[in-house]
């Protein structure tokens, strides 16, 4: 089943890719903390005006929260992730040389940034193997019976790190998430024109 899924997803995204964009290390990571409960198309729209006003990480750092929060207002809890900005930016011009690192154990334990925000960072900065398990992975992987239905993200997480090759990690992870947004998505999903629609969980509530 497993290999009827990566193929599939191979013809749809042979070349998958993170949408959010940036130029530099911390733009990325301060982009996917930016991302929770929210569009990577916002999020976008405000990292484009954000890291224009603020070009580097001392400014962000020494920038006035009130300002941060009136250019990400129309993300969800803009405020708690104006908070964020300033942490990481500080945390990373006081601790890191101003750079990312490229370590689990101190990225995770910056304020804002969770196991998967740290999975999204490593597998794009650092080509380092990582399934990062958002809402799109989950309800493709519960809806393709790669988990099931009470699974948490820790437990989708480890069973596709079982299921898939070590080598596909970080593509899998991308595609999914692609699937998810655009082809598996949770209203009106694309039933009808996928090919994995017979191993699909919810084939008969969609169709």
């Amino acid at each position: 089943m497993i290999n009827e899924i990566t193929n599939y997803l191979d013809e749809l995204y042979p070349n998958p890719r993170c949408e959010l964009n940036y130029n530099k290390d911390y733009e990325l990571l301060i982009a996917v903390v930016l991302s929770a409960q929210t569009t990577d198309k916002r999020v976008n729209k405000v990292t484009e005006v954000l890291f224009k006003k603020y070009p580097t990480l001392e400014e962000l750092k020494n920038a006035d929260i009130k300002d941060i929060e009136e250019i990400i207002k129309e993300i969800g809890t803009y405020r708690k992730k104006a908070v964020f900005v300033k942490e990481i930016a500080s945390y990373l011009v006081d601790n890191c040389d101003s750079r990312v690192p490229n370590n689990r154990k101190v990225l995770e334990s910056i304020s804002g940034v969770g196991r998967k925000t740290c999975n999204v960072v490593l597998s794009n900065l650092f080509d380092e193997p990582c399934i990062a398990v958002d809402t799109h992975v989950t309800r493709v992987s519960k809806r393709l019976g790669l988990a099931f239905k009470n699974d948490n993200v820790t437990t989708i997480e480890k069973k596709l790190m079982k299921k898939l090759d070590k080598s596909r990690w970080s593509k899998t992870h991308h595609q999914l998430v692609l699937f998810g947004r655009y082809n598996c998505k949770a209203i009106k999903p694309e039933c009808k024109t996928c090919k994995l629609i017979s191993i699909c969980k919810e084939k008969d509530k969609n169709l």
